[in-house]
């Protein structure tokens, strides 16, 4: 970008970002199944952008110069806390980072020469990013391939003396079912470790899901045995983007989650999240979205998202060679094909303007497409089922990705870090993805089975560069 030589009018500004904006996804509508959640009530949506905009230059950086941050944080916060079992929390930008505070408080709680965490391979990839940043060992357990739940007994095999954090989710993002909390938590506290359940996505679902009718497990800090859960509200909460809490049963290991730093002459550094200087922003836009749906307005969404989600499951048993993974207790829905490419089908299902999330096949279970079920899903079920069974047919037309020979084989073996980025972009173009500016939006359905072809390792070498060449 080239500085303007003068300032530009805030009109010339916004009609600029909407052209930047014309191929984003719709954040609205429900047409976007993944990323966004909408309650398709404008209102609620109002509520949180100018409270947002209000607190948009205030800092939370230092709570002594803006009460206000104190008092909204204590507000919201309590309201989850109130819903999920008690606790003592922190609000912070998001699941990643409620999980990264998680992690910090348990390694420097039990403060181990090699500390190690003990996660489901269906746990968010924040407790790699966590464990990756942090100086921690990962040490992954299967799911049941029937249930895709982690088993209490491949939990205890795998903790050690140097287990620091054993972790189950409520639900896993994957599949939307729940581990089962109460036996992992027996588990990790007969170990004597501590066990935090990531509830990012249901924590603020799951509660309002049982009030409207479903039948819910324990998986909250009312649990023995759970000492910390994080809980998105930027998910089911509806809030803008940048909300989420972490909570702990103990407000000492809470303190542990802290960073304070006085080795150095200028102003007074403590820290309850990674971020220092930080916009209240988000927090006020939580705050106002809590205030403006009410327990009233939660219920309601619940009791429509748990309707919309039983339809979609049945709507996708009646497509041929389509099914739903497990028996999905949330509002999370993952779907596979049997005799056709579910890769294929979301690029049709993209065309026809609806957004079917991929994810990659990984020990054991297979590629499929992720559907998360919102408040404004129920009024375009139907729609959506009827794009799926189109998409199907059109993907079995088709027909699966073929790879050229030899194409796997030559990208597991590359060496990427002696490529550049305009080598990689030039490898990608020739087996038609362009991501060079100006080529517009690729179909995915090549990139995710090169990606579902490799091994871990390789994804992630691949991935990094791919979003290398994005950025350029």
């Amino acid at each position: 970008m080239n500085l303007p030589e003068t300032g530009r009018p805030v009109d010339d500004l916004l009609a600029e970002i909407v052209r930047l904006k014309r191929h984003d996804l719709p954040v609205r509508g429900g047409q976007v199944t993944a990323y966004v959640y909408d309650t398709g009530r404008p209102a609620a949506h109002e509520a949180a952008a100018r409270a947002y905009a209000e607190m948009l230059e205030v800092n939370a950086l230092d709570p002594t110069a803006f009460p206000s941050v104190v008092e909204m944080e204590r507000q919201v916060v309590g309201a989850v806390a109130g819903l999920l079992g008690g606790g003592h929390g922190v609000f912070t930008s998001g699941g990643t980072e409620s999980i990264m505070l998680a992690v910090k408080a348990a390694r420097d709680t039990a403060r181990r020469d090699r500390p190690n965490l003990v996660v489901p391979v269906t746990a968010h990839p924040a407790f790699h990013k966590a464990a990756h940043y942090l100086g921690l060992t990962v040490r992954p357990v299967p799911v049941d391939l029937g249930t895709y739940k982690v088993r209490p007994d491949t939990v205890r095999d795998a903790i050690d003396g140097d287990t620091v954090l054993v972790v189950a989710s409520a639900p896993s993002y994957p599949q939307g079912v729940l581990d089962p909390v109460e036996e992992v938590a027996a588990v990790a506290a007969d170990a004597g470790v501590p066990c935090h359940v990531d509830a990012c996505v249901g924590g603020w679902l799951l509660p309002w899901l049982r009030e409207a009718g479903a039948t819910v497990p324990p998986f909250d800090l009312s649990v023995p045995g759970v000492t910390s859960l994080s809980c998105d509200l930027h998910k089911y909460g509806y809030a803008p983007k940048g909300a989420s809490v972490v909570l702990f049963a103990d407000p000492a290991m809470r303190r542990r989650a802290y960073f304070a730093s006085a080795a150095w002459p200028g102003y007074t550094v403590v820290n309850a999240t990674v971020q220092s200087s930080r916009s209240a922003g988000p927090l006020g836009g939580a705050w106002a979205t809590l205030h403006a749906l009410g327990r009233r307005g939660y219920v309601d969404l619940a009791r429509a998202t748990l309707e919309a989600s039983a339809a979609l499951r049945e709507g996708i048993a009646r497509v041929p060679g389509l099914r739903v993974l497990g028996e999905p207790e949330s509002a999370l829905v993952a779907l596979a094909g049997d005799d056709l490419d579910v890769f294929v089908l979301a690029d049709e299902a993209r065309a026809r303007g609806w957004f079917l999330q991929p994810q990659l096949s990984y020990a054991g279970i297979p590629a499929n497409l992720h559907i998360t079920v919102t408040g404004v899903t129920l009024a375009g079920v139907e729609a959506m089922l009827k794009v799926i069974a189109e998409s199907a047919q059109a993907a079995r037309r088709r027909g699966p990705v073929v790879l050229p020979e030899g194409l796997v084989e030559l990208v597991a073996g590359l060496d990427l870090d002696a490529l550049t980025d305009a080598e990689f972009a030039e490898l990608a173009a020739s087996v038609g993805v362009d991501l060079r500016p100006g080529s517009g939006q690729p179909e995915m359905a090549v990139v995710n089975t090169v990606l579902d072809a490799l091994p871990a390792a390789a994804r992630e070498a691949v991935l990094v560069r791919f979003l290398s060449v994005l950025y350029g």
